[in-house]
């Protein structure tokens, strides 16, 4: 299993080299990557965003370019299903920008490894760095490194639904 998740973000990295300059040549960002097994078969999922949002014409041409690259590379040897989108409404976060934009707000994150026995909190985002974040969830205040954040989100209804009180 562990060799198995290896080889994904291995993968996934590739992908993620293959596809920034052509995606970012045409004024969007990569926000996230996902590469998994579900129950319709493999799924790799490309996430986007630009200054503008990402329409549903933005998703087909970006689809379009990176099937014709990824065939070219070579770099999938089962079949697969590819889907680009916008990221959503809880859309990822995963670089250090992306969390200072959305400090104040309610998120949700997923450490590689345990703090303080624990791998999942969702609280108030309160701070952002290259080095980590800090959360304030119910239980307390916990600081999470950067390079031990597994996955991270926005919880966009909770966020608007607190700022309202």
């Amino acid at each position: 299993m562990a060799q198995q998740l290896k080889k994904q973000e291995e993968l996934i990295a590739e992908i993620w080299k293959l596809f920034h300059p052509v995606i970012a040549a045409q004024g969007m960002e990569i926000l996230e990557i996902e590469y998994r097994r579900e129950s319709v078969g493999w799924v790799l999922r490309i996430f986007l965003d630009g200054e503008r949002g990402i329409s549903v014409e933005d998703c087909a041409q970006i689809s379009r370019i990176a099937g014709d690259l990824l065939d070219a590379a070579d770099l999938i040897q089962v079949p697969y299903h590819l889907e680009v989108s916008s990221p959503g409404i809880d859309r990822p976060l995963r670089k250090p920008e992306h969390f200072q934009k959305y400090i104040g707000n309610i998120i949700e994150a997923r450490t590689i490894s345990p703090i303080e026995n624990r791998r999942n909190f969702r609280g108030e985002l309160k701070q952002a760095s290259s080095e980590g974040v800090v959360i304030e969830c119910e239980a307390g205040s916990y600081s999470i490194p950067m390079p031990l954040i597994e996955r991270a989100r926005l919880l966009y209804f909770e966020s608007m639904k607190r700022k309202a009180l």
